[in-house]
């Protein structure tokens, strides 16, 4: 390979006080009902992360089959994950909100409204789109945005991940940060002032400049067409000094705490990080096993301190009771899997999620 490939947003990260319980809150609202791996084992490789010690968690990596990346809903099992001391406003530093995408944002919005969801503001339209943002159980804020790219009709009013709202102290650094490493390389958006669908969200009524970003170039690889196209929103406070959001925390305590991608080529990817002066700050070199699951995989940090994994991955269980599993390393590593056989992950849909 002469070029790392980024085949789109694997999941968003979630710390959560109860896995189970969270997990039936995003099926029940975002769909996320087909389980990838679930596994309670130590955070062996976090060290950087987690006060030097190995912490033990229990994970499960869920999706959406509609489309789009996953959540990645963790949890401590030896300590009691941590909320933030101060309240989390926008522009703090790090990801804020993530974007889960809609097929009809007017019809998630009534529907989140008639099932008593905690909708912060009110639904916004600009250029003829809709968004609105809800708050989960836990105080994780999510923006619905319309999107036209779906992999299979689920019959759901929304898909999964679609990006993410992230706090930066430098705009120019951080886009070319996001550019050049995951290819978010077109503007759509790139606006200073004040902003109506802000305003209800905490510390939302100061001025900001705001940058939205996409890949201009289709994405790539075995899972490319169900993760789809994504956007990231650059938002940096003007008249106010952020905090960083996991100021005095552990990665893995109660709120987002990565992003993950999907990526082919992790020692082309690991020189270029290093070259570009973002190093691997975690690196399992080889292959990891995730019980049901295995891969490689890696952290860096954007120019503020959000934490971005990278995904290599080389067996996922295609139908578990079957003992089906599907090994990626054999293959074209930019052809898109058929659809059939990524629709097979369809077998593995929790019914029950057994609450802890």
């Amino acid at each position: 390979m002469k070029e790392k490939i980024i085949s789109g947003i694997q999941q968003i990260g979630i710390g959560v006080p109860n896995v189970h319980e969270a997990w039936g809150w995003y099926k029940k609202y975002f769909g996320m009902d087909v389980r990838i791996f679930e596994e309670a084992a130590p955070a062996n490789h976090m060290l950087p992360y987690t006060g030097g010690k190995t912490r033990n968690r229990h994970a499960a990596l869920t999706i959406n089959l509609s489309g789009g990346g996953g959540f990645e809903i963790w949890q401590y099992t030896d300590r009691t994950p941590i909320a933030p001391e101060f309240e989390i406003q926008l522009g703090d530093l790090g990801i804020y909100a993530a974007k889960i995408k809609s097929k009809n944002v007017q019809a998630t919005y009534n529907l989140f409204k008639e099932e008593g969801l905690d909708i912060v503001g009110d639904l916004y339209e600009k250029d003829g789109k809709k968004h609105f943002y809800v708050r989960d159980p836990y105080n994780n804020i999510f923006q619905i945005v319309p999107s036209q790219n779906w992999f299979r009709n689920e019959k759901k009013l929304t898909g999964a991940s679609y990006g993410a709202v992230i706090g930066v102290t430098n705009m120019d650094k951080s886009v070319e940060f996001y550019s050049s490493i995951l290819g978010y390389d077109e503007i759509i958006s790139n606006e200073t002032g004040t902003f109506d669908d802000f305003k209800a969200l905490s510390g939302g009524d100061k001025k900001f400049r705001r940058v939205i970003l996409k890949h201009s170039k289709p994405r790539l690889g075995a899972f490319s067409l169900l993760f789809g196209t994504s956007q990231i929103e650059l938002v940096q406070v003007l008249d106010r000094k952020p905090e960083k959001i996991y100021k005095d925390r552990y990665w893995g305590d109660l709120g987002f705490i990565h992003i993950c991608y999907d990526i082919i080529g992790m020692s082309l990817l690991r020189e270029e990080c290093k070259a570009k002066g973002c190093p691997f700050t975690v690196d399992t070199g080889d292959t990891f096993d995730m019980g049901e699951a295995a891969g490689a995989f890696s952290y860096t940090e954007d120019p503020d301190g959000a934490l971005i994994e990278f995904v290599e991955t080389h067996r996922i269980p295609i139908h578990k009771k079957m003992g089906i599993y599907l090994n990626l390393r054999k293959r074209n590593p930019e052809k898109a899997l058929p659809n059939w056989m990524v629709k097979a992950l369809s077998f593995n849909r929790a019914k029950d999620i057994k609450i802890l």
